[in-house]
């Protein structure tokens, strides 16, 4: 990718061939996994001058290791970033970066409707450090800017969430963020490189949970993020030395499933929107969370923001926790499963999935209702998996409606 500098390559070629044709050797078409945990010089100047920084090259596998450096820099280019550094976890990463940039006594503001484990993070772990954490309500955006107004060091953003895929309108808050000089980190697993770039719209830090998506074959864990090259090294320092290191091979077979990420991703989006219609006139189902769909209460900022909608979609079913405990084992082309991202159909409820960490109550407190089931669209055949949605509908159509609270995601 670097013959033609005057070219700047698609996001689908640069998904195939970014950062890897420096480390291709001997004519190999792939980049080999290095599993060296040192890496040997015989001038002790030159070793140095690379330990320092001052000069390429490697050192000890804890710190930078080729077939690492590859895959960050395949994300680095995605998201058009200056520097790109890689964790062993979706959840390091997103630990990691917090821990990186806060302090005690600072705040960090964020939305209730995060991950399950960030959630964590943010009631369990940073509070234990005297930070202070506000989690504003995710549709309001007037209380978070004054909430942003009132001061922080850093502003945490998910867009789309997981799993009621909230979206939040990245540029407004962004700008609400720099007129008091916080730093902004945005979670960008569910939408991808390929339907989102937080960068582009003002974000100082970018993050994946490459497990998902960027590797799409649930078999590789691994994180990274992305962003300026001033504030990536201060988030590589805290990760050479804390030690939640990527490993080589996972950094290879996160390599391998990003080669076709733009296929995957076009036909997740297509399916997604055509099941989230379908599923929206079922009368089984009591509403349906998808950025696509018009009924979505920020279509119109997603339509702005985004290129595609990503491939997961939330419903709830009628009847709750007894229809989804019916309903699921009834689908015959999904893993009943914790992950999504994947080549293969994902479904589940978020008491065993992305909310898992989470007691029944907290889930309440951020609208996520028992009968609600986060499903992660595959790359099988559109009218395959809403046949399969169709008879796991009808097979549980007879089930007694439950005693049950009605929570909607979308209310405040």
């Amino acid at each position: 990718m670097t013959k033609d500098r005057g070219y700047e390559p698609l996001v689908g070629t640069k998904a195939v061939w970014g950062g890897e044709e420096e480390y291709l050797v001997q004519g190999a078409t792939q980049v080999p996994v290095v599993h060296s945990v040192s890496f040997g010089y015989e001038d002790i100047d030159h070793w140095h001058e690379v330990a320092l920084g001052r000069k390429k090259g490697h050192i000890y596998g804890r710190n930078t290791n080729p077939t690492v450096e590859v895959f960050e820099e395949k994300v680095r280019l995605l998201e058009g970033a200056e520097a790109a550094t890689s964790f062993a976890t979706g959840m390091a990463a997103i630990s990691g970066t917090l821990f990186t940039l806060l302090s005690p006594g600072d705040k960090v503001i964020s939305i209730k409707d995060t991950y399950g484990g960030t959630n964590k993070v943010f009631l369990e772990f940073l509070p234990r450090f005297q930070v202070e954490v506000k989690l504003c309500d995710t549709l309001d955006h007037e209380a978070l800017e004054r909430e942003i107004a009132k001061g922080c060091k850093v502003l945490y953003l998910e867009s789309p969430t997981n799993p009621t895929c909230k979206v939040v309108d990245l540029e407004r808050l962004v700008r609400a963020a720099k007129q008091v000089g916080a730093t902004v980190v945005v979670d960008n697993t569910l939408a991808t490189p390929v339907n989102q770039n937080p960068l582009h719209l003002g974000a100082d830090l970018v993050l994946h949970s490459a497990t998902k998506f960027l590797g799409g074959h649930a078999d590789a864990l691994g994180g990274v993020v992305c962003g300026s090259a001033e504030l990536v090294e201060k988030v590589y320092h805290y990760r050479e030395i804390n030690g939640a290191t990527l490993d080589p091979m996972a950094a290879y077979l996160l390599l391998r499933g990003m080669k076709t990420l733009h296929l995957r991703v076009r036909q997740q989006n297509q399916s997604a929107l055509s099941i989230a219609r379908f599923l929206e006139k079922h009368p089984g189902v009591d509403a349906v969370f998808y950025p696509g769909l018009p009924s979505h209460v920020h279509h119109e900022i997603a339509t702005k923001q985004m290129k595609g909608f990503g491939g997961v979609l939330s419903f709830v079913l009628k009847g709750g926790l007894a229809a989804v405990r019916r309903f699921l084992p009834q689908l015959s082309h999904a893993h009943l499963a914790a992950n999504l991202g994947s080549v293969e159909t994902v479904a589940g409820p978020p008491r065993t999935t992305s909310h898992v960490e989470c007691t029944e109550a907290e889930r309440r407190a951020m609208g996520i209702p028992e009968g609600l089931i986060r499903y992660s669209v595959g790359i099988e055949e559109t009218e395959d998996l809403i046949h399969d949605l169709t008879q796991a509908l009808d097979a549980c159509s007879g089930t007694e409606e439950a005693q049950f609270e009605t929570i909607h995601p979308f209310s405040s």
